[in-house]
């Protein structure tokens, strides 16, 4: 059984005066106990709107959310204010992408922590204080007991990461969320901290959302990959089969743009031409024909479905074949 069940999740934006603005439009995936479920694509794609609207974070006003999401079964879209304020924090944490942003600047990082466990585990003062230095202990921060005491802008960019993941952890959530948490961080912090977040789901049953913009990020984390675009999935499919044959022309562009070691001295990315506002309304359309390689004219003419390909799940007319491999399956090709 699913641990999380969303279906034909959609979030529209509205502004007096104006039409309404399809931020997410009509998404459906699972994530299971001990899973990592990959939500990857562009800014602007949909993927933080996904996670704002599954945690009910998002305005009161200004927007409409539509669909269902069900945590164990428990339909979390209409549950009053206080039943999500017990849901998160003890059953749904979340890793916000700017630290600096998501922590109060007026109150010690050890206190911060604390709060959650006095509101969702009961602890004492004093017992909440303690296992905060031991959270951050475990998420490798140095010196805790003096760290507890710290402000956030006393620690670094990667402490106050590393901080914010103690918080989402401190209840041991059933499932947690991480919002493009490597962004704002060196290459060697990055290690570290997706270390750390694979690490914490690793023969636990806690599942993980991870959202980026980088395949990159996902590569050596993520079981399964849904790739974003003008707020609807394009392309789900197992990891492994994602980066070996990517069927989407915009999954494809995604994996060129990424520089490779291995590749020869002075060869040039490929990027993806216009930007995520070249698209077209998916209600008569594909949304990334303006950009993609492979556009027919019925790629502006029809709106693709999503369908079952080849174990996975693809929305496109005209998807890319996949290259013949060496040895004997290119002989028996």
């Amino acid at each position: 059984m699913a641990l999380l069940e969303v279906r034909d999740l959609a979030v529209s934006f509205r502004r007096k005066g104006e039409e309404p603005t399809a931020a997410v439009d009509g998404i459906s995936f699972d994530v299971h106990p001990g899973q990592t479920v990959g939500l990857v694509g562009e800014s602007g794609c949909g993927k933080s709107v996904t996670s704002l609207a599954i945690m009910g974070l998002l305005p009161q006003r200004g927007n409409q959310v539509t669909g269902s999401v069900r945590f164990e079964g428990t339909e979390l879209l209409g549950l009053s204010q206080k039943a999500m304020d017990e849901r998160r924090g003890r059953d749904l944490g979340m890793v916000f992408q700017d630290p600096l942003s998501s922590l109060n600047p007026v109150i010690p990082v050890g206190l911060q922590v604390a709060e959650v466990l006095q509101r969702h585990r009961g602890r004492s003062r004093k017992e909440a204080m303690a296992e905060s230095a031991e959270l951050l202990d475990r998420v490798g921060i140095p010196d805790p007991t003096r760290r507890i005491d710290e402000y956030p802008h006393q620690l670094s960019g990667g402490m106050r990461q590393r901080a914010l993941i103690a918080i989402a952890l401190a209840c041991r959530p059933r499932l947690l969320i991480a919002d493009e948490p490597t962004t704002a961080l060196d290459v060697t912090i990055q290690a570290q901290i997706l270390k750390l977040l694979s690490e914490m789901v690793t023969g636990t049953d806690t599942a993980l959302i991870m959202i980026t913009h980088d395949l990159g990020v996902v590569a050596g984390l993520c079981d399964e990959v849904n790739v974003m675009y003008g707020g609807r999935i394009v392309e789900r499919a197992k990891r492994h089969e994602l980066f070996a044959e990517p069927r989407h022309p915009y999954t494809a562009g995604l994996l060129a743009s990424i520089p490779r070691l291995d590749a020869p001295r002075g060869e040039k990315l490929v990027p993806i031409r216009g930007s995520v506002a070249d698209n077209i309304p998916w209600t008569h359309a594909c949304a990334f024909a303006p950009r993609c390689p492979n556009a027919l004219d019925r790629c502006v003419e029809v709106t693709p479905e999503l369908v079952d390909d080849r174990g996975g799940m693809l929305r496109c007319h005209n998807p890319v074949e996949p290259a013949l491999r060496a040895g004997a399956e290119e002989v028996r090709a």
